[in-house]
């Protein structure tokens, strides 16, 4: 699934082709994708707004128009955006032209992604935590955040209600970073575990960005290129190999009936 590095990469990324520009043709060949509305009326309100610009919140990306109205995509499990495809692609859900020439494409191979066309964006994404790359985010916040659950601390990394935008396999690797075990409660870390967990989350993720997101599955960049962040990758996605630090075999638990991969050495119970 794209997390908060790989929709972030999308959207600078995207800026570059489509803000300023006007939406032209709009093709809808999956009805199921549009939420909200009809595909008539998407497509009517859709057609001849300008792109001012390209926000993200948490996983969403968020296309602010000339209007004042907001297109969301969120593209959930295997969505990506591509451009200018030369062949026709066999998952395509729905494409958008330009008044540049651009085409923008949106492929979903499990068809679980969502696109809305609203008034308020805060509507959809108002009630996300913060985000974790703002100035916002503090050690004191993560806190105050965690303090109020004892749920496992994997577990709350991944709510979208606490944080926005860590997902799976990066709350897997700031963990490691952190050194803490996925399945410690999350009241029950210590202030310099706090301290230490706030710093990873956000190197983390901050190196993600600089090397475009981590294609690991479906995730391709917008012209077709991959992403390197899985290259750096400790312990996501690699159960049944070694730990680069301590040698012990990476070893993989439920958390909520999500994989979680972890260095039992590294992150003692």
């Amino acid at each position: 699934m794209p997390e908060l590095p790989e929709v972030e990469t999308i959207r600078n990324e995207l800026l570059l082709w489509v803000a300023g520009h006007r939406i032209t043709q709009v093709t809808i060949l999956d009805a199921k994708l549009v939420s909200g509305i009809s595909v008539e009326d998407f497509r009517r309100r859709l057609i001849r707004q300008m792109i001012d610009d390209i926000g993200r919140r948490g996983k969403y990306l968020i296309f602010h128009l000339a209007s004042g109205q907001s297109l969301i995509m969120h593209l959930r499990m295997t969505g990506v955006l591509l451009l200018n495809l030369k062949k026709a692609d066999r998952y395509a859900r729905a494409s958008f032209q330009f008044s540049n020439g651009v085409q923008l494409v949106f492929s979903d191979r499990r068809r679980l992604g969502v696109i809305r066309l609203v008034k308020d964006a805060s509507d959809i994404v108002g009630k996300l935590g913060p985000e974790p790359l703002s100035k916002n985010f503090t050690p004191h916040v993560l806190a105050q955040t965690l303090s109020k659950h004892r749920i496992p601390i994997k577990a709350a990394l991944i709510d979208q209600s606490l944080i926005a935008g860590i997902g799976n396999m990066y709350a897997d690797e700031a963990l490691f970073a952190a050194k803490i075990h996925p399945l410690k409660r999350a009241n029950n870390l210590l202030p310099e575990q706090i301290e230490t967990l706030y710093r990873s989350i956000r190197e983390v993720l901050g190196s993600a960005i600089s090397s475009k997101g981590a294609s690991v599955d479906t995730y391709v960049r917008p012209e077709g290129e991959l992403g390197t962040a899985h290259f750096s990758f400790k312990v996501a996605h690699r159960g049944g190999k070694t730990c680069s630090v301590c040698g012990t075999a990476i070893q993989r638990v439920l958390v909520r009936n999500r994989g979680s991969y972890f260095c039992p050495n590294c992150q003692p119970g």
